[in-house]
């Protein structure tokens, strides 16, 4: 039987899942996998952390260069966070020709070039189905499960914290800042919480999602991202009376026009499998040229769910001949024929606050006609000598919709609250 030595780096939330999975499911994996998958060490500072986990004192490391050098070691498992020490960490092991398996999106999305580069010269392997939604495996859905299509779109809310404060603004209307402290309360957003509600976490995820997708480098810099911090309860509550639901998407799509990728708050109709989506939990919405479309659901984040990923990833690396590596020129910058679109093709959801006079709305209707836009659907307020008008456009373009609140917005005609994307 193949015998295989772990070391993992770092026992906080996702490495401590790693350890009892693997400690308590040796011989589970003996029988159907064939392996003999041992934890050799651990490096933790954290006293207390390794008494709670019950690891023994003898396979505790005092630094990375121990790590690097113990010859019982074959793969090592990165999720101590963060960027620059878990870079040096990883290429510390990767030189000693150690394969690496990691939860750390930020670190794949900086510096995913530099780091199979350096697992290539020494026969390492570098795997990462962790670092992207959780315990929902859609790095291998896409590399194992769907490669013998054409992906052609994706589109996923694969922020569990987003997910869970605008699903409590649309349940129970609170507002933006008071759904946040709740989260906060709970352990699902951070005390600085900006890597999630501005949308880096799921712009670090698209570029690593939408790479594998379409076999080709997507910068994280290339993915247009904007955060929830702007979404208020009314407009939640607007949206939700004409029948969608908002949710922080990553879209990824490509076509003979380009690629585009983009986070961002849209809404999406009630009945599209997306929006049934709530609380923590996050899904990835596929669209393959043969397949069709396919959804993957479930939990994206916690200790065993994101645990589960990286002992598979363990598990598929023991179980290899030969290391893997993604199906790219993986290099820092896009290949130079790739073009990046950024007028995409959406609907939008408008509110605006207007003067409650006679002929406002025929004026409204001239500048969208000037600039290709069309009505959908128009809901309409009256508030004093003020109306609160609401519209939902037909598919038009991201510069057109600019341009129309730019006049708007210059006049006197309206002045413009909101514009939110709408997914049809």
């Amino acid at each position: 039987m193949k015998k295989v030595g772990v070391a993992i780096l770092g026992l906080g939330v996702v490495g401590g899942g790693t350890y009892r999975i693997l400690t308590e499911h040796r011989e589970f994996y003996k029988t159907t996998q064939a392996v003999d998958v041992n934890v050799e060490c651990v490096l933790e500072p954290n006293r207390d952390r390794l008494q709670e986990l019950g690891v023994p004192d003898a396979i505790v490391a005092h630094n990375i260069a121990e790590v690097a050098c113990n010859p019982d070691v074959n793969i090592v498992v990165e999720c101590i966070g963060g960027v620059e020490a878990a870079r040096d960490y990883v290429l510390d092991v990767l030189y000693g020709g150690k394969t690496v398996v990691t939860s750390n999106k930020e670190l794949i999305a900086k510096y995913y070039h530099e780091l199979e580069r350096a697992a290539k010269r020494h026969n390492a392997g570098l795997y990462f189905e962790a670092s992207c939604v959780g315990g929902v495996p859609i790095i291998r859905t896409l590399l194992d499960g769907v490669h013998s299509n054409k992906i052609l779109s994706m589109m996923g809310i694969i922020n569990g914290t987003t997910n869970y404060i605008l699903t409590k603004m649309t349940e129970e209307g609170t507002s933006y800042e008071a759904a946040l402290a709740e989260a906060q309360r709970l352990g699902y957003a951070e005390a600085d919480p900006d890597a999630d509600v501005e949308g880096f976490d799921a712009a670090y995820k698209l570029s690593v999602l939408s790479s594998l997708a379409f076999h080709t480098k997507i910068p994280y810099t290339k993915v247009l991202r904007e955060g929830i911090t702007g979404v208020t309860a009314e407009d939640i509550a607007r949206g939700n009376a004409l029948g969608y639901r908002l949710k922080l998407l990553a879209i990824a799509k490509q076509s003979d026009e380009g690629i585009e990728v983009r986070v961002h708050p849209a809404f999406v109709k009630k009945e599209h499998p997306l929006a049934s989506v709530s609380g923590c939990n996050n899904a990835v919405f596929l669209s393959g040229d043969s397949v069709g479309d396919l959804m993957l659901y479930g939990k994206g984040a916690g200790d065993l769910p994101t645990g589960s990923a990286i002992v598979s990833d363990i598990l598929y690396a023991s179980t290899r001949t030969e290391p893997r590596y993604s199906t790219f020129k993986n290099n820092a910058n896009p290949e130079k024929d790739v073009k990046f679109l950024t007028d995409f093709a959406s609907a939008y959801y408008m509110r605006l606050t207007v003067n409650d006079k006679t002929g406002v709305l025929s004026k409204i209707a001239a500048i969208f006609g000037k600039n290709n836009i069309s009505i959908l659907e128009l809901l309409q307020t009256p508030e004093s000598d003020k109306a609160t008008l609401v519209i939902v456009t037909h598919e038009t373009h991201e510069q057109a919709i600019k341009n129309a609140v730019a006049k708007l917005n210059g006049s006197e005609i309206a002045k413009v609250e909101t514009v939110l994307r709408v997914v049809s």
